[in-house]
């Protein structure tokens, strides 16, 4: 049976769901925009084209709705517009905005259909435009899965012209002189006399205009911006110190709260003693919220040493108290009654493998945490009338709507002043600590409440990215790999983290395969199944999501049985490589490197490949084997994302990306005992220290034919290319993370 075959009934599901919207809500629903929300409350002799460019007698705004976690999408999108808009750094203003459904994600439809990024074929594209539809009938904003420059590039760059062309006609209305011979530069519209009339000018009279639609845009060869180095707006700032994020926002009159909840998963509270904090300096209140206390003093600092007076009578916790018993129930898992999907069945499996495997082992991905360096934070201040909250999210209206959920407020009463974020990697698509920040503040209406967690608090109860296990075999002949059977099993994150976000997700979950069915290999028999486990310790998005484990997972099964077919590890991936944008991925990775070159004694080159969010990446490692442990060399990566907005961004992101992948592959893991992780802090929960990092050469493509982001995908393909040279090195084989339970790094 066929892969078509098996996803049948997952692609009759999601386009019934699809189609009924459409049903439901009609085309025209489908085809109309959201309301402009600038155009609400909009200044007199302020104009508006569309949702994302406001221009007053002062300055040009340019609205970045997606959410900045540090990978530098603020300046992108405003890149985007600005280069149709003809406008230069430094001659607007940027804001996030307010959320809006006009500000709708479609990009997250090409995640949301059982379908390779690397199929194009009408079924595909078909159901991602009814995906599409259906996110733009709910007003699905978000900022995750690498989709901010796929959604953001044709949208924003259309917002500009569309914005540029308004301006025209009110300059040819101002002047007299037609359209056709206006230009525009500089955020000015020129006169063949050479007079230029500023566009914050023209803002009064092209506010009494109807925006121009029909625009055209710009071939690439005219391009000022996009594909050429940019000095990022945020950069200066933020390499001084000076730009605020989440933490450093301060509102006049606000107090700080701190609050600490069961540790044991899922535990509730059954009792505390807080007579000592009550009693300490600067101390306003302390009292119970859902499954903890908070503490409300007149700094964060004093929040914190009451709360470590505090003693708590815990509940047990709901999920497995000990590590052991979390593996077990994925051993547990891997039956027919669990079957979460079969994402991939190309030949027969049975036939395959009627005389048995050539080789067959197991593959273990642990928990791990998010933790970036700005702990969670949020001010809120209720009132009767509204709600005003001040953090850094990624998904903003599902922010306002939860928050409204604990204010008892309508959704459009919460306003949300999003802000840049110091790190996320999937850590604030969560909603529990605003929740609280609500819960504190709607107990002290008028105040506006500021609430920080303790490093120690984010880590217990961080929703760390799931536990995973997967079991392999296949077989090879005549040098060639010519079967893989990988099957997976793991908690359902999208599950985890729709729960508390009251978006339902019934499955099946594509996160738990991603990295391993959609590699474009052809492969003679290829099987991929994924078995849904029962729920463990709750669990969201972490940097890609499910690749990193199952991209482990397939490359490194993979390049085992490469080696037992005593092929070479670069070229039979090329071989098997199915996809030309891919395998020329392989093939830049393997001349870059100078792959098949003698490396000499106590060294080793290992590559891996792993697609993820519509990306191929492939990543070779060069370590040596030292008396004191693995030294790891030097990394080439090379990546496809079809067009790459800023250049020096690009080769940020994916240095920090390969350095994300192996710091977390080679050192953290989260365990549970007694309910509780047992890491507290980054000693116990280790980056990669900048003596270990190695040289990162980098090297972007542009032969895929979507635009594509790239904050994510340089992460999975690390753990396994590591894993791989360490095996060529010492002959040792890697099938657990993190890698330092194994051996020594230096």
């Amino acid at each position: 049976m066929g892969r078509v075959a098996k996803i049948a009934r997952r692609t009759f599901l999601i386009g019934s769901a699809a189609i009924a919207g459409g049903v439901a809500f009609g085309v025209y629903a489908v085809r109309k925009d959201p309301d402009n929300p600038l155009s609400v409350e909009l200044p007199d002799g302020s104009a508006t084209f569309n949702p994302w460019v406001l221009v007053d007698s002062e300055k040009v705004t340019l609205i970045t709705p997606h959410g900045d976690k540090g990978q530098g999408v603020m300046s992108s999108q405003a890149a985007l517009i600005a280069e149709e808009l003809d406008i230069e750094f430094g001659q607007f203003e940027t804001s996030f905005g307010k959320p809006s459904p006009a500000y709708w994600n479609h990009a997250f439809a090409e995640e949301g259909v059982p379908f390779m990024a690397t199929d194009h074929g009408f079924t595909a594209e078909t159901m991602r435009s009814i995906m599409g539809g259906v996110i733009k009938l709910l007003g699905v904003q978000g900022t995750g899965g690498s989709t901010s420059m796929a959604d953001s590039f044709d949208k924003l760059r259309t917002a500009g012209a569309t914005a540029r062309e308004t301006l025209k006609l009110a300059a040819s209305k101002k002047s007299g002189v037609p359209v056709a011979q206006l230009k525009t530069a500089n955020g000015a519209v020129q006169l063949p006399d050479g007079t230029e009339l500023k566009y914050t000018e023209l803002a009064s009279l092209a506010a009494t205009i109807e925006p121009v639609k029909d625009v055209k845009l710009r071939d690439s060869n005219q391009w000022r911006l996009i594909g050429k180095s940019m000095k990022r707006l945020d950069i200066i700032d933020k390499s001084t110190g000076a730009l605020p994020y989440g933490i450093d926002i301060a509102v006049e009159g606000m107090l700080h709260a701190t609050v600490c909840v069961n540790p044991k998963k899922g535990g509730s509270l059954n009792g505390y003693d807080a007579a000592e904090a009550k009693q300490m300096r600067g101390v306003e209140d302390v009292f119970e919220i859902t499954n903890g206390v908070a503490v409300v003093a007149d700094n964060t600092w004093r929040a914190f040493k009451a709360m470590s007076t505090i003693s708590f009578d815990w509940g047990d916790a709901s999920i497995p108290p000990e590590q052991d018993e979390h593996w077990a129930t994925l051993s547990d898992s891997f039956k027919e009654e669990l079957l979460d999907s079969t994402w991939r069945d190309d030949g027969d499996a049975e036939e395959a493998f009627r005389d048995g495997a050539s080789f067959s082992t197991e593959y273990r991905s642990p928990y791990v945490a998010h933790a970036p360096l700005e702990p969670l934070n949020a001010i809120v201040l209720v009132t009767d009338d509204q709600v005003e909250v001040w953090t850094g999210h990624q998904l903003q209206r599902q922010l306002q709507l939860l928050v409204a959920g604990v204010t008892g407020h309508e959704q459009d009463q919460v306003i949300l002043h999003n802000q840049f974020m110091g790190g996320s990697f999937g850590h604030r698509l969560e909603f529990e600590h605003v929740k609280q920040a609500a819960e504190i503040a709607n107990k002290m209406r008028g105040t506006p409440v500021k609430l920080t967690y303790s490093r120690e608090e984010d880590f217990a109860h961080d929703f760390p990215r799931h536990i995973s296990m997967g079991r392999g075999q296949g077989t090879v002949k005549d040098g060639k790999v010519t079967a893989i059977d990988l099957s997976l099993a793991a908690p359902s994150v999208m599950a985890s983290q729709g729960g508390r976000a009251n978006l339902p997700f019934p499955g099946p979950d594509s996160q738990l395969a991603a990295g391993a069915w959609n590699n474009p290999y052809n492969i003679d028999t290829y099987r991929m199944t994924a078995y849904r486990a029962p729920e463990l310790a709750p669990t969201s998005s972490w940097r890609a999501v499910g690749a990193p484990a199952a991209g482990f997972f397939f490359d490194s099964l993979l390049d085992e049985l490469i080696h037992e077919a005593g092929a070479d590890p670069m070229e039979e991936r090329i071989r098997l490589m199915d996809h030309d944008v891919s395998r020329k991925v392989l093939e830049t990775a393997a001349e870059m490197s100078n792959w098949g070159s003698d490396l000499g004694p106590n060294r080793g080159r290992g590559v891996a490949f792993v697609e993820s969010f519509g990306v191929p990446v492939a990543e070779v490692v060069e370590v040596t084997n030292t008396d004191a442990g693995i030294k790891i060399d030097k990394v080439w990566a090379v990546c496809d994302v079809g067009t790459i907005i800023d250049p020096i961004n690009f080769e940020n992101l994916v240095q920090g990306g390969v350095v994300f992948g192996l710091g977390h592959a080679i050192n953290s893991e989260i365990t549970y005992s007694d309910g509780k992780a047992d890491q507290s802090n980054y000693h116990m929960h280790e980056a990669m220290r900048m003596y270990q990092c190695p040289e990162i050469i980098v090297k972007g493509l542009e032969n895929g034919s979507k635009v594509r982001g790239i904050g994510e995908p340089p992460v999975p393909p690390a753990a396994p290319a590591l894993a791989n040279a360490i095996f060529a090195a010492t002959g040792t084989r890697l099938r657990e993370m993190p890698f330092n339970k194994f051996i020594d790094f230096v």
